[in-house]
C-alpha cells in the first residue's frame, strides 16, 4: 500500500454535529443515566417500527437474554437458532441453562432455511427435546422468510424472538418491520450497526406482559425506575425488589445519540443501498464471485461476497491482498458449530451444517457505510478486481 493511500476501514459510524449537541444537552441537564431521553427514544422507536412497546437496553445481547427469560426459557428447554451468526444469538440460551439446537441456512443465502428448520424440529421432537423458542437472525440486513417461519412455529407452539441486530429499518415478507413479527424482536445499536448509540439495543413487542417483565428485569428487578424515584413531583426513596434482575438499562447519553440517529435512519439506508448497487454492478460480471442475495427490502448492514467453488482463489489470501491495497474487510461469521465451546458441548462436526460452513469458507465482507465517499467506493471496487 502506498504511504499516501488512506486506509479504508471496514466500518465507521456516521456521527455529526447533531449527535454532539444532543450529548452536550444531556451533560448540561445534570441527568446522565436512564431518564427522559431514554423514554423519548423508546416512544419514537416504537412508533417507527409500529410496535406497542419498545424498551431501551445497553445491548442487543441483553435484549435477547431478557426476551427468552420473559417467555420462560430455562433448564430442560431447547432453543433453535442458526450456526452462522455472532455468538450472542446462542449464548443467551446458555445463560438460562437451556440447550442450543442449530439449524442450517438456505442454499446460496445466509438465513435459516424453513424447510431445513422443519426437519430439525421433527428430529428434535423424535429425540424428546422440548423446543420452546426460535431465534432467527436477519443476517447482513436481509430479512428472513418470516411468513414461513411464523407458520411453522405457530402450529408447534414455539415462540419466535427475532435477532434483528442487522436489519433496521426494513420489512420482512409478511409486511411487518423486521423484529416485529414474533413475540419480541431485538435491535443492536453497536458502533458498526445501521444506527448507533455506541453500545446499546432495543427490544420491541406487542405483548404487554412480556414488556412489563423486561422493564422490571432490565434494572435489578426493581419495581420503580430511578427516573421516577428521583424526579417525579412526589418522589419517594422507597422501592421494592420483586425479582433478581439484571443491570441492562440504557443511559440518557446513549439515548440522545440514538434519537438523532433514528431521525437519520432512512438517509443512512439510502446511502448503503447506493453503495450496494455500485458493488452489484461492478462485481456481477466477475465469474469468481457470487453476489449477496438481493431482496426488495434489505438493510445492507453487511455486503458479503462469496467466491465460487471453482474459482481457485484462496479467500484468506484475497483478504490479505485487499488489506495491502488499503481496504478493510471482515468475515461473517465463523460458524458457532465449529467454535470450541459449542463443538465440544454438543459433539458437533464441521460437516454437520454444510451450508453454513461453505458460506464461512467462501465469504468476505466489504466496507458499506454511509460516510464512504464515491472515491472510496471506487477504490474498493478496483482493489477487489485487481486482487482477483
Amino acid at each position: 500500500m502506498s504511504r499516501n493511500t488512506e486506509f479504508i476501514p471496514f466500518a465507521l459510524p456516521s456521527l455529526g454535529a447533531a449527535e454532539e449537541e444532543a450529548v452536550l444537552g444531556v451533560m448540561r441537564s445534570g441527568w446522565l443515566t436512564t431518564g427522559k431521553e431514554a423514554v423519548s427514544f423508546e416512544r419514537e422507536f416504537a412508533a417507527r417500527v409500529g410496535s406497542r412497546f419498545a424498551l431501551a437496553l445497553n445491548s442487543a445481547t441483553a435484549g435477547l437474554h431478557l426476551a427468552l427469560e420473559a417467555v420462560g426459557i430455562g433448564p430442560g428447554d431447547t432453543v433453535v437458532t442458526t450456526p452462522l451468526t455472532f455468538t450472542a444469538s446462542a449464548e443467551i440460551v446458555r445463560y438460562l441453562g437451556a440447550e442450543v439446537l442449530f439449524s442450517d441456512i438456505e442454499e446460496g443465502g445466509f438465513n435459516l432455511d424453513p424447510r431445513e428448520l422443519e426437519r430439525t424440529l421433527d428430529r428434535a421432537k423424535a429425540a424428546g427435546k422440548r423446543v420452546k423458542a426460535l431465534v432467527p437472525v436477519h443476517l447482513a440486513g436481509e430479512p428472513c422468510d418470516m411468513k414461513s417461519l411464523m407458520q411453522l412455529c405457530e402450529k408447534r407452539g414455539i415462540a419466535i424472538i427475532e435477532d434483528a441486530a442487522h436489519a433496521f429499518p426494513v420489512r420482512s415478507n409478511d409486511g411487518r418491520m423486521t423484529g416485529t413479527s414474533g413475540r419480541a424482536g431485538v435491535y443492536s445499536f453497536y458502533a458498526t450497526k445501521t444506527i448507533t448509540t455506541g453500545e446499546g439495543g432495543m427490544l420491541v413487542t406487542d405483548d404487554e406482559e412480556l414488556a412489563e417483565r423486561v422493564r422490571i428485569m432490565r434494572l435489578h428487578g426493581i419495581d420503580r425506575t430511578v427516573w421516577d424515584r428521583y424526579t417525579s413531583a412526589d418522589a419517594r426513596w422507597a422501592y421494592s425488589v420483586v425479582e433478581a434482575g439484571y443491570k441492562y438499562n440504557l443511559t440518557d447519553l446513549a439515548a440522545a445519540i440514538g434519537r438523532v440517529q433514528l431521525g437519520r435512519a432512512d438517509e443512512f439506508l439510502n446511502r448503503r443501498r447506493e453503495i450496494a448497487e455500485r458493488y452489484d454492478a461492478a462485481f456481477g460480471g466477475l465469474s469468481p464471485l457470487h453476489l449477496p442475495p438481493r431482496k426488495e427490502e434489505h438493510a445492507w448492514h453487511l455486503y458479503i461476497l462469496r467466491l465460487t467453488a471453482d474459482a481457485g482463489i484462496d479467500r484468506d489470501a484475497l483478504i490479505e491482498r485487499l488489506a495491502e491495497a488499503g481496504i478493510g474487510t471482515s468475515v461473517h461469521y465463523i460458524p458457532l458449530h465449529i467454535m470450541p465451546y459449542y463443538r465440544d458441548l454438543y459433539r458437533l462436526k464441521p460437516e454437520d451444517f454444510p451450508r453454513s460452513l461453505a458460506a464461512y469458507r467462501s465469504g468476505f465482507s466489504l466496507p458499506i457505510y454511509p460516510a464512504m465517499s464515491e472515491e472510496q467506493v471506487d477504490r474498493v471496487i478496483r482493489a477487489v478486481e485487481n486482487s482477483l
